[in-house]
């Protein structure tokens, strides 16, 4: 059955003023329900998406069963993320290099000062670092000391070793002079929820 219309409702012979009343009111009402229908959709297309949401997200990892010289790689974002256990050996081994280092200090990586050290790190045998290349956006492989690879030389003392055009990084992810890379690898902010768990994506690093 069809409602009538407000100026049908308007015009209806023989209504009184109460009828015509009520016509108009429930006329009415019906046409904001239906403006409502349709009005929903179009605001929900605005909320951003599960997937989206996820991408963003802060990233909870256990670092507790990565062994000493071990990492484990999360997904942040998109992005690979490595988490590697550094011996103290592998802690000694940063020191000793910064003349072959571009940017041994992270001048220009704008890092808060907690991470402004050797091992860039704000617990030197945890480094939280992008597994990705600052030259083209390659993935490097983690080339442990004496493995024999002739790309990353003799003295080399382990660290990260990029095949699609040869940068070469130290155990901080520090990038080695007169390499395609411009700059170190990217340190994602990141925050420690206990001394087995961290959380990627915030930061309380100052």
């Amino acid at each position: 059955m069809s409602t009538p219309s407000l100026d049908a409702a308007a015009a209806m012979p023989g209504a009184s003023d109460p009828e015509r009343r009520f016509w108009l009111i429930a006329t009415g009402a019906a046409g904001g329900v239906a403006a409502l229908g349709t009005a929903v959709p179009f605001v929900s297309s605005f909320a951003p998406s599960e997937r989206a949401k996820a991408m963003g997200a802060a990233v909870e990892v256990d670092i507790g069963d990565i062994a000493p010289g071990g990492m484990k790689t999360v997904e942040w974002r998109g992005k690979p993320v490595w988490i590697q256990r550094r011996t103290p050996e592998m802690i000694a081994a940063l020191k000793g290099q910064e003349v072959a280092l571009a940017d041994p200090d992270s001048e220009r990586d704008g890092l808060p000062e907690a991470l402004r050290n050797p091992g860039r790190s704000m617990k030197p045998e945890v480094f939280v670092a992008v597994g990705i290349c600052t030259h083209l956006g390659c993935s490097p492989s983690a080339v442990a000391e004496g493995s024999g690879n002739p790309s990353v030389g003799a003295d080399w003392h382990g660290g990260f070793f990029c095949p699609c055009h040869g940068s070469t990084f130290d155990l901080a992810g520090r990038v080695f002079k007169n390499k395609p890379a411009p700059t170190n690898l990217e340190i994602p902010p990141h925050r420690y929820l206990s001394d087995s768990w961290l959380l990627i994506g915030e930061s309380d690093a100052a």
